[in-house]
């Protein structure tokens, strides 16, 4: 295996989509007890988006804390157990995944109220 002299310098020649496998890959290979994953799939390929999924599954179910926070309304609704919506600094809803959908999430993102079912006491 080749060592460059800088490793900084080749990560600096990397496109964004690479640079983001690098930094999830060192993550994840700290094993941590508690993961927090900003916008995790962000610029990378279809292939890396469903294996950065399943490395976030295995976390969680192996103990870990993961918190999620991204755009994309299917990642968090596939990754999620809870999901809390904030608009304007304040919690719309805490929900739990398998009981809501990206409509109900769309209408808390605006500041709208939460359909009948949903609720705060949600997991």
């Amino acid at each position: 295996m080749l060592e460059p002299v800088d490793r900084m310098l080749l990560l600096k020649n990397l496109s964004g989509g690479n640079q983001q496998k690098v930094v999830i890959a060192r993550e994840f290979n700290r094993d941590p007890e508690f993961l927090i994953a900003s916008q995790p799939t962000r610029g990378v390929d279809v292939g890396s988006i469903e294996f950065i999924h399943n490395q976030i599954i295995e976390r969680r179910d192996n103990g870990a804390g993961v918190l999620l926070v991204s755009a994309e309304l299917s990642e968090v609704l596939s990754l999620s157990d809870r999901i809390a919506v904030i608009y304007e600094g304040e919690i719309m809803d805490v929900l739990k995944a398998s009981e809501t959908d990206e409509i109900e999430l769309g209408r808390l993102m605006t500041g709208s109220e939460a359909k009948a079912g949903g609720g705060k006491d949600a997991g």
